[in-house]
């Protein structure tokens, strides 16, 4: 049975939280309300901006990240994910308070990667300048060689589709964010990347494997399927 309780350390942000919980609600193999997992959701849009905060111009989110992720302790919860890419830059510093498991989505990422492609040398990556500036892909995945867009595109259409006037920040989901994220993809794939990582969760609501002639890798759509396993989390 689907008894175990997951949680969901949201916020950031909000509708990214919300496209997670859709993911876990279709990788559960259910065929009545009662088959799926009980989920726990704490989205403090309040958290302070991680990417301000890896870069020195903003508060450190670790306060109120560790205040989310005790209010998921409290009840129960037994797993929990954390559906912001930037925000894995903290998560060792949550993990140490709570007794429950945070997922890591980079390390997720690289069994994915490592079971389903490969021979794949090559990634390019979409992510939050914030995230980029962590060198958390290189990180964990420093068995490939990882490519970014140049400063200009990663400025002027990364994060223009992300936090601009007409961003997906604001709520936009189509026009002008889907146009200039298929841009700066266009660009990694001209610099010979093999596949694409959408390593902001914001990009996932936007950009879809169908938009590209080569795979796009969602590490949320990869934490979903993970989470509802019923497994012993991360031990490898």
């Amino acid at each position: 049975m689907n008894d175990k309780i997951i949680g969901i350390l949201g916020g950031m942000g909000p509708e990214a939280t919300a496209e997670c919980y859709m993911k876990i609600i279709r990788a559960t193999n259910a065929h009545k309300d009662q088959d799926h997992y009980r989920v726990i959701i704490d989205s403090n849009a309040k958290i302070p901006d991680r990417t301000e905060a890896i870069s020195g111009r903003g508060r450190n989110p670790v306060p109120d990240m560790i205040d989310a992720a005790k209010n998921l302790e409290k009840v129960n919860v037994e797993v929990a994910c954390i559906p912001c890419m930037t925000a894995h830059y903290f998560i060792d510093e949550v993990q140490k308070a709570v007794s429950f498991p945070l997922l890591n989505a980079f390390l997720e990422l690289k069994k994915f990667i490592s079971d389903h492609y490969p021979s794949v040398k090559k990634i390019g990556v979409l992510a939050t300048t914030g995230t980029l500036e962590t060198g958390l892909f290189q990180k964990y995945l420093d068995h490939l060689e990882v490519i970014y867009p140049t400063p200009i595109t990663q400025h002027e259409k990364v994060m223009k589709a992300i936090y601009g006037d007409n961003g997906i920040k604001s709520g936009n989901t189509d026009g002008e964010p889907l146009a200039l994220l298929k841009e700066a993809s266009q660009e990694l794939l001209d610099n010979g990347a093999e596949l694409i990582i959408s390593g902001c969760t914001e990009i996932g609501l936007v950009l879809k494997p169908y938009h590209l002639p080569i795979p796009l890798i969602d590490p949320m759509e990869v934490v979903a399927n993970v989470v509802v396993k019923e497994s012993i989390y991360q031990k490898s």
